[in-house]
This record gives C-alpha cells, sequence and structure tokens, in this order.
C-alpha cells in the first residue's frame, strides 16, 4: 500500500498558518495593553524623561556615548584633564552651547555650573 507523503507536510503547514495567525492576534492584544500600562496611545499626555540629578548621572545619560566610560574619549575628545585646559565658565559654556562637533543643550543651564564643577575634578 503506498502512502502519500504530501499529506503530513499540508497539514503541518496549515496548523503552521493557524498558529501564526493566532499568535499574531495574541502578540496585537499584549501590546494593546501593555501600550495602555505605559499611557501610550490617544488621549494620554506626554511623559518626560526625568533629567539626572548629579553630574556623574548626567554624564551617564547624555555624555557618555561620546567621550567614553573612562572619560577617554571615543568620538569626542578625551575629558581628562579638561579642568586645566578651560576656566569653569568656558566649561559652563561648552556643555551648554556646544563647541566643534559637540551639539548644544546637552546640558541644562541650572545643572551646567555643577557638572563644569564635576568636570574639573577629572584626572
Amino acid at each position: 500500500m503506498k502512502q502519500n507523503a504530501v499529506i503530513p507536510y499540508m497539514l503541518i503547514g496549515i496548523f503552521g498558518i493557524i498558529l501564526i495567525f493566532v499568535l499574531s492576534f495574541k502578540g496585537l492584544g499584549d501590546a494593546k495593553e501593555i501600550a495602555k500600562d505605559k499611557g501610550v496611545g490617544a488621549g494620554t499626555e506626554k511623559t518626560e524623561t526625568v533629567a539626572a540629578s548629579t553630574p556623574e548621572g548626567i554624564y551617564k545619560q547624555t555624555c557618555i556615548a561620546c567621550h567614553g566610560d573612562q572619560y577617554q574619549g571615543v568620538v569626542g575628545p578625551s575629558l581628562k584633564g579638561v579642568g586645566k585646559k578651560y576656566s569653569k565658565d568656558q566649561l559652563i559654556e561648552i556643555v551648554t552651547k556646544g563647541k566643534g562637533n559637540m551639539p548644544p543643550n546637552q546640558v541644562t543651564a541650572e545643572q551646567a555650573p555643577a557638572v563644569a564643577d564635576w568636570l574639573a575634578t577629572i584626572k
């Protein structure tokens, strides 16, 4: 007796397609629930990112990608000895207005003096 080898593959294909659709609809429901929990969607207010409160936190949040985790410089220059090279006022101006390839507004005017003091201590 000959058996048709195509039938098991067809069954697996059909059940596979059905399973894909079921999981897709389940994922859509989960996505809507997650969005609702996070306050995303129509009629919700915008959420603001809470700024870091310490100079080290600000550095980790906005500066580390360009200046490196050891202040060694990656895309941006090394920050080692920057306190000897620039005055506090110059550092405040650099972190708020930018310089060279550094974009402006990386640090708020309120945070700038604390960040400048902290930068001056990096050796």
